[in-house]
C-alpha cells in the first residue's frame, strides 16, 4: 500500500490558504504511507509530465486534521516518488489541529 488510505473529498474545514500562504509553511518530510488521499482519480498526462510543477509548488501540500494527514495537492507528485521507489517525500504540512487549538 503506497498510502495509509485512499478517499474522495476533504474531511477539514475550508482553510483559505493561498498560494502565498501556503509558501510560508516549511516543507519537511514525510512518509507516504501516513498520507491519506483526498483524490481517487490520477490523469495518466500529468502523472508523467516532467514540468508538472512549472507554474506551482514544488512541494505537495497536505492538511493535518484530527490527527491524519490529508494530501490537498500533489497526487502526481507523492505517486512518482513512490515509483521511483521512494517511501518519503518533502511535502508543506498545515496543521489545522494546532490552528484550531491556539484560537479556541
Amino acid at each position: 500500500m503506497i498510502f495509509k488510505l485512499v478517499r474522495d473529498g476533504r474531511p477539514y474545514p475550508d482553510h483559505g490558504f493561498s498560494a502565498r500562504d501556503w509558501s510560508n509553511v516549511a516543507p519537511r518530510t514525510i512518509r507516504l504511507d501516513e498520507l491519506i488521499t483526498t483524490k481517487k482519480q490520477l490523469e495518466l498526462d500529468h502523472l508523467l509530465d516532467e514540468d508538472s510543477t512549472f507554474y506551482g509548488d514544488l512541494f505537495p501540500h497536505a492538511v493535518q486534521w484530527e490527527g491524519e494527514v490529508y494530501l490537498e495537492d500533489g497526487l502526481h507528485r507523492a505517486v512518482r516518488a513512490a515509483l521511483e521507489n521512494r517511501h518519503t517525500i518533502h511535502i508543506r504540512i498545515l496543521d489545522l489541529d494546532a490552528l484550531k487549538k491556539g484560537a479556541g
